[in-house]
């Protein structure tokens, strides 16, 4: 929605159907033919939009994806309790001599149970479980997050996505003396890789830039800026620094 994107563009340059790509958007994943094709689809759809495909997938994994997986597709069978509602009752007679007895034992049997729960919990043993519990609930979320800190590798290439909202002057090389990657202007979406880029840009009041699928905030109010990016940083050209093509 930032980009101005519609569905059917996307669709058409990803090649992947539109209700599989609002299926991505919305979370159904059950709605996908399976965990390969959303991972698959999930990439391609990540990279056409400037985003980090591969936290994506790890964020899915970790939340969506079932442990010990296989790709057949899960069959929903009738529980026991449903197939004994399908089964017919037969029919009770009255109650025998013998059923008043076996309720009486039964309600004896419920009442030492009970006195016997009752008199173990004197110990103060009872908050145990609820601790036990908070205890793996605590430990489950530090893993989870350590997960996340550690799935996504750290990027070596730059990966520079622009997107103007209106025609903009581009030129991009990969340093001073080098041959320039790209010059002209545009109101399409370009993408282009490196290990080291350097961007003119005529009137950045009119573009979004990102580097490796995280938004570079441009100075307010700019108009024609130049900006190198590394794999690990964007920042604006130093002053006297020639921008690319000027």
């Amino acid at each position: 929605m930032r980009q101005k994107i519609d569905i059917a563009e996307v669709e058409a340059a990803t090649k992947i159907r539109a209700k599989y790509l609002r299926a991505l958007e919305n979370e159904e994943f059950a709605l996908l033919p399976g965990n390969t094709f959303v991972k698959t689809f999930m990439r391609t759809y990540a990279e056409y939009l400037g985003l980090d495909a591969q936290l994506l997938i790890e964020e899915y994994r970790v939340d969506y994806e079932p442990r010990g997986e296989g790709e057949q597709p899960m069959v929903s069978r009738p529980s026991r309790r449903q197939q004994e509602r399908r089964r017919p009752r037969a029919s009770r007679g009255p109650p025998g001599p013998g059923t008043a007895i076996v309720v009486v034992m039964v309600v004896v049997v419920a009442i030492l149970a009970i006195l016997g729960l009752t008199g173990g919990n004197d110990n103060g043993s009872s908050n145990k479980p609820a601790t036990t519990t908070q205890a793996q609930k605590k430990n489950k979320k530090s893993a989870h997050a350590k997960q996340k800190r550690t799935a996504a590798p750290k990027p070596t290439t730059v990966r520079l996505h622009i997107v103007p909202l209106e025609a903009t002057y581009l030129c991009i090389d990969r340093g001073a003396g080098t041959p320039v990657v790209y010059q002209g202007t545009t109101s399409d979406s370009q993408t282009f890789h490196g290990k080291r880029l350097r961007a003119n840009i005529g009137n950045a009041a009119t573009v979004r830039v990102f580097n490796n699928g995280k938004r570079v905030a441009l100075p307010p109010g700019a108009t024609i800026i130049g900006y190198q990016f590394t794999p690990k940083r964007s920042k604006p050209l130093a002053a006297g620094v020639a921008r690319p093509c000027a």
